[in-house]
């Protein structure tokens, strides 16, 4: 995946930090973003993070496995 593709999460993902259901399990499956960001270094050093895809959903940002994720 690389910035700027459509994806399509495939699997449930359950967050409590979506600015409509603040504080309240809210289900991001068959939800449609744009992949921000895919994560692998930090100020030049190779990391390797539990969530690398960073998608935005319009304002609102979430991390992701790849896994969890298929292109549109």
């Amino acid at each position: 995946m690389q910035p700027g593709d459509q994806v399509k999460v495939c699997s449930s993902v359950v967050v409590y930090h979506h600015p409509q259901h603040r504080g309240q399990a809210f289900d991001l499956q068959g939800q449609q973003g744009e992949v921000l960001s895919v994560l692998n270094d930090w100020k030049g050093r190779v990391i390797s993070p539990t969530l690398p895809v960073v998608v935005a959903f319009g304002k609102f940002r979430a991390h992701f496995r790849a896994d969890e994720l298929e292109q549109t």
